[in-house]
Order: structure tokens, then C-alpha cells, then sequence
């Protein structure tokens, strides 16, 4: 008499969450593929019906039914691996570690590979394992504005709780936007092809962006210039108290660029006492989101064009901007500032505590 050794019968919770793996977007194929084989073994079929059914091989279904008998859902899961052992030795991993750290230079996996002896890929798996990119490098510059704090909260303040009766501006001069004719017309974006530009170019000279940028609405405020020097940005101050009704206070975040504590700009802010200039802390532009609409205006338009003459880059911002103001979109600080903060402390030590180590090992006197 024919018996079945593994006669599969599972719960309710068991079927459900079966189901659930089945019918879920974010499942891996295999294992939808295995919750199908056990709910169509829980039915009662052959194994050559539920392998026709599913689409696999007679073995495949016996494997998976095995496994579910012998653990339930949590069979279903991959196996570990032992695999071959490693024939790559603790000193041979610490110097492809120590080399990817301490490395002058461009390290490259290809380099270390010839220096240790072993294949890229054994170099490359290494530094995967230890989460070391040694390929990447990010910049960073830390303030170090003895009145950091006392600004960044002002700042930070600004954002997060405006004033009452004002307007806050972020304000900044982009300097040297340059109008660059590339030598040659490039070929337009097509099917089976990139957009193409030439390399090289012919400068037609530059232009001084003035840009205030309204924090709770997102318009701007702007005009060109020449130059930017403290009579350039007077003129700006004249234009935005021309703009901004008389009833409101003006609130302007600016950097610490000399032409912003001009004498003559001094004298004309003391009569104009609507007028409040915050400062962001030395090094830290980040903090203006104004820069965040530079960006923006450099990758659009400045950097994307072609411009025969300064009138023709004047013209192409001067669009931009008109099109910006008509739909303008902010630009909203959402940062936790305590995060922000204590990482700057957390970089702040360790640059410390590094200075220190350098100070130590170096030759004596």
C-alpha cells in the first residue's frame, strides 16, 4: 500500500502568511515560488502536478515540501553556506585593510592587488566585507567662528519660527556668471543618441547675480551687476526696501563677505532700522538657502547655455527668474538643528583628537 512520507498539513496563520508572500510586490521571486509549492502540497496533489503547476522540477518541489515538513515557514528560508574555506591569510586581509586606510593618494583595488599579491576581486570583496569605499571622498569644512553657536541658532530661529509683520530673506551675490559660447553647436537629444557639447569655449565676460530669496513664499528678489562691491550691494538694499512694503520689518541672512559690513552700508542700515542683517557663522553657506537656488539657476541655465554675448545670459536668467516667480516652489529648512549641532561637536573632537595624535608622533625637538 502507497504511502505519502510527507503529508503536509498546515494552520490557518501557516496559509495566511503563505498567501501573503504570494501575493506581496516586495517579494523575492524564490520565495514567492516556495510558498506556492507548499500551499499547492497542502492540497493534496501529486508532486508531478504541483511541479507542472508552479513550473519547476519534480526534485524541487520534494525539496522545498521536505523542508517545510521538518521546520514550517522558516524552512523556506535560504540555507547557509559554508563553502570552500578561505585561503586568504589574517595578515594578507590586515594589509589590504590598513592599505585602504592609510593609503597615500588614489588607492585603487587594482594597485593594491599587484602591492599584497592577490586578485582585485579578493581586494574588492575585503573592503566590501569591512564597509570600506576608498574610491569615494566627501569634503568638508568645519567653522570655526567663535560666535558659532550664538549665529547658527539665530539662523536656524529665523527658519523655523519667522517673525511676525516680516519678511525673511536669504540673501547672497553670485559672482562670476560667466557668458560662454561654445565653439561649436552641439547635437540636440535624439533617439540612439546623447545631447552633445563641445569642450571648449569662447568667453564673452561675466555678470554678479544679486538674489534674495523669499523663505516663506519662495519669490525672489534680484538684479546683475557688473561688480560686486559694496556700492553693487547698496544698490540691492535700495531695490528690496523699494519692494518689501513699508509695514514690514526685513529680516536678511547673508555671509560674512566684506562688502556686507561696509562702512557706507553700515550707514545707510542705521537709517533704515526695518532693516536686520544675520549672519551666518564663517564657513557655513550651507545655511543660506539661497545657495540651494544657485544651484539650481547654475544647472539650468548658466552652465546648460550658450551665450554669444553678457546680454544673452542676462536675458536667459532674467527668464528663468520671471518663470520661477510666477510658480515659485520653497525651499524649507527641515534639519533637526540639535542633530546638526552635535555632529559638528562629534567632528569637531575628532579633528581635535587627530591634531593631537600628529602633534605626539612627530620628531622631537
Amino acid at each position: 500500500m502507497f504511502t505519502v512520507k510527507y503529508n503536509l498539513t498546515i494552520s490557518s496563520d501557516e496559509a495566511a502568511e503563505l498567501r501573503r508572500i504570494v501575493v506581496s510586490p516586495t517579494s523575492e521571486q524564490r520565495a514567492v515560488q516556495r510558498a506556492r509549492i507548499v500551499l499547492e502540497c497542502a492540497k493534496g496533489r501529486s508532486v508531478k502536478e504541483v511541479a507542472e503547476t508552479v513550473g519547476v522540477s519534480a526534485p524541487t518541489v520534494c525539496l522545498w515540501r521536505r523542508r517545510f515538513w521538518e521546520s514550517g515557514i522558516a524552512g523556506l528560508a535560504e540555507a547557509k553556506r559554508t563553502g570552500r574555506k578561505r585561503r586568504i591569510g589574517k595578515d594578507i586581509v590586515e594589509k589590504i585593510i590598513e592599505r585602504a586606510i592609510k593609503g597615500e593618494g588614489r588607492v585603487s583595488s587594482r594597485k593594491v592587488a599587484r602591492e599584497v599579491g592577490v586578485s582585485r576581486n579578493t581586494v574588492q570583496r575585503i573592503w566590501r566585507e569591512h564597509d570600506l569605499k576608498p574610491h569615494l571622498l566627501r569634503t568638508f569644512k568645519l567653522s570655526n567662528d567663535k560666535h558659532f553657536e550664538e549665529k547658527f541658532w539665530d539662523v536656524v530661529g529665523l527658519y523655523l519660527d519667522p517673525p511676525e509683520q516680516a519678511i525673511v530673506l536669504c540673501c547672497d551675490e553670485k559672482s562670476q556668471c560667466q557668458a560662454l559660447e561654445r565653439t561649436q553647436p552641439g547635437l540636440p537629444l535624439g533617439i540612439g543618441h546623447i545631447r552633445t557639447r563641445t569642450h571648449d569655449y569662447y568667453r564673452h565676460g561675466t555678470i554678479t547675480l544679486f538674489a534674495a530669496l523669499d523663505y516663506l513664499t519662495g519669490k525672489i528678489i534680484s538684479r546683475t551687476e557688473k561688480r560686486h562691491r559694496h556700492i553693487e550691494w547698496l544698490r540691492f538694499l535700495r531695490q528690496i526696501d523699494r519692494e518689501v512694503p513699508k509695514e514690514l520689518d526685513i529680516h536678511i541672512i547673508l555671509d560674512n563677505y566684506c562688502t556686507h559690513k561696509h562702512r557706507k552700508v553700515k550707514e545707510w542700515l542705521a537709517k533704515h532700522p526695518r532693516f536686520h542683517l544675520h549672519f551666518t557663522p564663517t564657513s557655513a553657506s550651507w545655511m543660506n538657502l539661497v545657495e540651494r537656488f544657485f544651484r539650481d539657476i547654475s544647472e539650468e541655465v548658466i552652465r546648460a547655455g550658450s551665450f554669444r554675448s553678457v546680454t544673452e545670459l542676462v536675458d536667459s536668467i532674467m527668464r528663468f527668474l520671471s518663470e520661477h516667480n510666477t510658480a515659485p516652489r520653497r525651499y524649507v529648512w527641515r534639519a533637526d538643528g540639535n542633530e546638526i549641532f552635535e555632529k559638528i561637536l562629534r567632528a569637531r573632537a575628532r579633528l581635535e583628537a587627530m591634531n593631537n595624535i600628529k602633534d605626539n608622533s612627530g620628531p622631537a625637538h
